[in-house]
């Protein structure tokens, strides 16, 4: 059974602190799934998931993740990658540039919603040597590292919904 979607919006948070148990394949794999089904510019799905549960691959994404231990501690950390050439071919440098960011950005915010419907923690990690996270995974020289995604069983104490900005503060409405 999953959460209703906006019980996930509402209730989604990052988890740092995780419990060593695996996620279950038929879980991740509809997890990933949900990533997959993104939308994309043109349908072109410029993204790769690398999906890593080796411990001394996680230990080297850590270190170069600015020491985030959440990285080396969840059990199973998405790499979520873009491919700029693929939206290149057909949207030029605005889709190289942005377009394939944005489809991977939309993939990854699908992978956090749908692990928090299924009862999987997760925390998106933004900051890292994009570079050398993309020779740790053994990508084509082609990808750029987007996210890191960790997943697995939250061993943090619920937390209270997060503070929001009030709608009329970041919407306008032009009639």
């Amino acid at each position: 059974m999953t959460k209703d979607v906006f019980d996930c919006i509402r209730e989604s948070h990052s988890v740092r602190n995780f419990k060593s148990a695996q996620i279950p394949e038929p879980t991740l794999t509809r997890i990933l799934e949900a990533g997959n089904m993104a939308p994309s510019a043109g349908n072109l799905q410029p993204w790769y998931f690398y999906v890593v549960q080796d411990l001394s691959v996680k230990e080297k994404l850590a270190n170069v993740a600015f020491d985030q231990e959440q990285v080396s501690d969840a059990p199973t950390v998405v790499v979520v990658l873009a491919d700029p050439a693929r939206s290149n071919e057909r949207y030029g440098e605005r889709g190289a540039q942005l377009y394939c960011l944005q489809d991977t950005a939309a993939a990854t915010q699908n992978i956090l919603l749908a692990a928090e419907g299924l009862g999987i923690a997760a925390c998106w990690v933004g900051a890292f040597d994009e570079k050398k996270v993309a020779e740790i995974v053994e990508a084509p020289p082609r990808l750029r590292a987007v996210a890191i995604i960790c997943l697995g069983y939250s061993d943090e104490q619920p937390k209270q919904f997060k503070e929001r900005l009030r709608l009329a503060e970041v919407a306008k409405f032009i009639h």
